[in-house]
């Protein structure tokens, strides 16, 4: 796979952060962009928490709405290219199952395509709820184990630690003390339909160019490159069949 190494100077790109800028990156970019999105009217005006804000494209979208934005990561690297890039959020260097906030310290808490990463899932959920005020919000997405790697209890991706399911994520939600818990699924939408059946499955056909290593077809380059947040459709329904999950809950 062709990358555009100088969109993103000093920071590596692993093949698994998300990042913007990058042509080939743009599918799984506006994926991501897709969910932020659909949270700006929760962070409007509040004190935000980005548990794992990677790359800080999201967490910078988000304080174009908000009071204020702390962005969390574990990688030294990271975390630096967030401060140079995006001054408008505030970001440190934090172990994401030993928040360095206060208890009952923010309003909402965003955690996207991180918890499964973490090792301790329940301790991180239960840290969400330590720093939540009383009503505030949390939101967790996470790809959906039964379409991300079907029939498989240990995930393909060598990142991840443990892949959810619909049900999962909402007991581990429950568990960790959190109420009103709500669910929804991230689909294409009819125009990504489109390019799915023109390559066959759009995921697999780039899947295939970078496990090949070969050139990008410039259809599909082309295709990839033509992808927008509003391709994307979150819903609740049929969500044992969504592409990722996204959890929302309020601390009682």
């Amino acid at each position: 796979m062709t990358f555009s190494a100088d969109a993103l100077p000093g920071l590596p790109l692993t093949g698994e952060r998300t990042v913007p800028g990058i042509p080939e990156e743009n599918y799984w970019f506006r994926r991501h962009e897709a969910v932020y999105a659909a949270q700006l009217s929760r962070c409007a005006g509040a004190t935000v928490l980005e548990a794992g804000c990677g790359e800080g494209y999201g967490a910078n979208l988000l304080a174009g709405v908000a009071h204020r934005v702390v962005g969390l990561d574990y990688d030294v690297v990271t975390a630096a290219h967030v401060a140079r890039r995006y001054p408008a959020v505030g970001v440190a260097r934090a172990n994401l199952v030993a928040l360095p906030l206060a208890d009952a310290s923010v309003d909402v808490v965003v955690s996207l395509q991180v918890i499964e990463h973490l090792w301790d899932q329940g301790l991180f959920l239960r840290e969400c709820l330590r720093v939540l005020r009383p009503g505030g919000g949390l939101v967790v997405s996470t790809p959906n184990r039964i379409t991300f790697s079907p029939g498989l209890d240990t995930p393909l991706n060598p990142f991840h630690t443990r892949e959810l399911s619909p049900a999962e994520l909402g007991s581990l939600v429950a568990e960790a003390g959190f109420a009103d818990v709500g669910m929804q699924g991230l689909h294409h939408g009819p125009r990504l339909r489109e390019l799915d059946a023109r390559h066959g499955s759009l995921v697999e056909a780039q899947v295939a160019v970078a496990v090949g290593g070969g050139e990008w077809p410039p259809e599909l380059r082309a295709d990839v490159g033509s992808v927008t947040t509003a391709d994307f459709v979150l819903t609740a329904d049929d969500l044992d069949a969504s592409l990722d999950l996204v959890v929302s809950a309020v601390r009682p």
